[in-house]
């Protein structure tokens, strides 16, 4: 039996590891939920899905493919227990046959349930968009609730107000981001998760455990792990960008500014240097956003600052160009010819002596809902952005194909109409 069912469930990846099972989608489900098997009276609560899979696996030889991308697993196998009852199993599932070279009695079939089938793609996209709604309305109640209160996790300051003072404190006084407040939602829970860990004396980053605080502070300092560890998924479900659409995950190219941070030997009280903003395209660091525009604009003849007023660049556009020569940069390419080089240094004297420091492609190149989220986790110089005095004034010319969600939009209908999250499944779905 274990050789048989290695032979089908290596390439399937199941089952499931148990670390995963706080997976990006579907991590809200309520524990007292039933799944429920699709051709018996068989059900489980939802913590024991593993064991509801392989029953599906041994008695009814059915594989559900990429069950840990299925936003809500349960309306999932409510739908398909009714849709089987209409019609025959092989007119939704592919069907895979073991030992097809051997005896006819020794080979079996097993079926396999995926989105390749258009209905389930469909009825799969449908599940994530309600997920991606719940997840909306509840990022919004956190984005205008001005009641939180806690203490720093790290120097005990105390914190009111909105969830950004404290997020905000941490990243500029510590040197510890966990992301910009609007990409983080059930925040509250993600603060009492990291919290629990230093309690525990628990370093955020490895996970190791130490014998007391000023112990796990010196690891943590020396070995630059004042961070949370992106491949650790039980993160995944604090971050927005997870719930855009099927299999995305929220690790982003963040370990090469972290890598450059100068150390300070005296870390008392978990104290450190704010964090400095890094230069578009080299390693340089300053301490103010006047010496690094200046830097770049001497050193590598690129002015922000004229770029901005030139195209008129609203915030948000700002943000997406930003992060449009960041990735640019860091795949050693070159943002205004697109050519491809070997090495970050090759693309620099590429930019140099052609003269396409300030060549900007066409806006359709980098004005896209892609470049809203950070190439680089801890960007100070996305902090540093601000709209033009054009901007309050005029808000249809130069605008934007799509709008971000706004500060005063509390109503979920222009929520699901207007956000950039929104607009991305839309296009998703057009494309498959």
């Amino acid at each position: 039996v274990v050789s048989k069912m290695d032979s089908i469930l290596e390439p399937l990846c199941f089952p499931e590891r148990p670390a995963c099972s706080c997976s990006a989608v579907g991590v809200q489900s309520g524990g007292a939920e039933l799944l429920v098997c699709l051709f018996c009276s068989e059900s489980v609560p939802t913590q024991q899905k593993d064991a509801l899979l392989r029953h599906l696996l041994l008695e009814h030889k059915l594989v559900i493919a990429d069950v840990k991308l299925i936003a809500d697993l349960a309306k999932y196998l409510l739908y398909w227990k009714g849709r089987f009852m209409e019609q025959s199993l092989t007119d939704f599932c592919s069907v895979i046959k073991t030992n097809s070279t051997g005896p006819v009695e020794k080979q079996e079939e097993y079926f396999l349930l995926c989105d390749v089938l258009p209905e389930d793609r469909l009825f799969r996209e449908k599940l994530q968009q309600k997920r991606l709604e719940e997840v909306l309305e509840q990022q919004q109640r956190e984005r205008e609730d001005s009641s939180f209160h806690r203490l720093c996790m790290f120097c005990n300051e105390e914190f009111t107000g909105n969830r950004s003072s404290m997020l905000n404190h941490m990243a500029r006084e510590h040197s510890f981001s966990i992301g910009l407040p609007d990409n983080i939602v059930y925040c509250d829970q993600f603060l009492d998760t990291l919290q629990n860990k230093l309690d525990n004396l628990q370093c955020l980053y490895c996970e190791k455990t130490f014998r007391d605080k000023t112990t796990l502070k010196d690891h943590m300092r020396k070995k630059a792990h004042r961070r949370i560890n992106a491949n650790n998924h039980k993160y995944d479900r604090f971050y927005v960008i997870n719930y855009l659409e099927l299999g995305k995950t929220w690790e982003e190219v963040q370990s090469e500014d972290d890598r450059e941070l100068v150390e300070d030997d005296d870390w008392s009280d978990w104290r450190a240097h704010p964090v400095s903003a890094v230069c578009l395209f080299c390693e340089h660091q300053s301490e103010t956003m006047e010496q690094i525009y200046t830097h770049m604009k001497e050193s590598h003849g690129f002015d922000l600052h004229r770029l901005k007023t030139e195209l008129n660049l609203k915030f948000y556009q700002q943000v997406k160009l930003v992060n449009f020569i960041r990735r640019q940069i860091h795949q050693s390419r070159c943002y205004g010819c697109q050519q491809a080089f070997d090495c970050r240094a090759d693309v620099l004297r590429h930019l140099e002596a052609e003269g396409h420091m300030m060549a900007l492609p066409e806006a359709s190149a980098w004005d896209q809902p892609q470049y809203y989220f950070p190439t680089y986790e801890n960007d100070a110089l996305l902090c540093t952005l601000s709209d033009s005095e054009e901007d309050e004034t005029d808000t249809t010319e130069h605008g934007e194909d799509v709008p971000v969600i706004a500060e005063d939009i509390s109503n979920l209908r222009d929520i699901r109409q207007s956000s950039v999250l929104g607009q991305l499944l839309r296009s998703r779905a057009s494309c498959s």
